[in-house]
């Protein structure tokens, strides 16, 4: 449907992650969700965010759903904020600098703060809110900073479009995009118990708290319908 994964379980990801920090490839990855996808559908434009990527891993049981259904199975899903922390526990112990970029003013400091106090021995390079209009600012600040690794966390499409626009002028840097992470990480959103993310209700969770999502959550299901409707007009096709 014009959108393609990296058919990875969240070892290989992470493990692909971690080669191009050593290596010092850059680029960027993507952790689409089907609002991301549904979002592509209706706006063709959005396609490069995801065709340029480094890497592309399915965030939502949607995704998985969807790949299934059209025979192009992805094992499993990969939350973003459980590839970005494995990053972050790996780094604590390399010498590698962590960057966070995103949310309210305060927050990327306090996630700083608790991932820190988590993981002895990581090292932040700098922290900047999400609240910004021009990127050239942050981009000097970011190049100043000279991390490994930064966590690009002010939402679709603002975050895959700053990513994508600046991988060149920050080619050794690893940049992940991991939507409301740091809020997660310091401490203001508790995410869903485990047993709903094995169940794959992550989204149901998130909806019970907020149920002013009910609108964005719609998409799902519309998603769904567009994937089974695509699989009806041209077949399966087995990967």
């Amino acid at each position: 449907m014009g959108v393609g994964f990296d058919a990875w379980n969240k070892e290989e990801a992470l493990a692909a992650a971690i080669h191009r920090v050593e290596q010092g490839a850059g680029g960027y990855v993507v952790t689409p969700n089907p609002e991301f996808v549904y979002a592509c559908m209706e706006d063709p434009a959005l396609h490069p965010l995801l065709r340029d990527a480094a890497m592309v891993v399915p965030d939502g049981i949607g995704i998985v759903y969807a790949a299934k259904i059209l025979g192009k199975p992805l094992f499993t899903r990969v939350p973003g904020i459980e590839l970005g922390e494995a990053l972050i526990a790996w780094m604590a112990g390399t010498g590698k600098r962590l960057y966070l970029l995103g949310a309210k003013p305060g927050v990327a400091e306090k996630a700083a703060e608790n991932l820190t106090e988590k993981y002895p021995g990581l090292l932040i390079a700098g922290t900047h809110d999400g609240y910004f209009q021009d990127d050239a600012p942050i981009v000097e600040l970011v190049r100043a900073a000279d991390p490994d690794v930064m966590l690009v966390c002010t939402g679709f499409p603002k975050a895959e479009r700053f990513m994508r626009a600046h991988q060149d002028a920050l080619p050794h840097c690893l940049m992940l995009g991991l939507g409301g992470s740091l809020d997660v990480f310091a401490g203001n959103v508790r995410r869903a118990p485990i047993l709903y993310r094995k169940l794959g209700l992550e989204w149901l969770y998130r909806l019970l708290k907020e149920p002013k999502r009910i609108g964005r959550m719609m998409r799902l299901p519309a998603f769904l319908w567009r994937v089974i409707l695509y699989r009806l007009k041209f077949g399966r096709k087995e990967a």
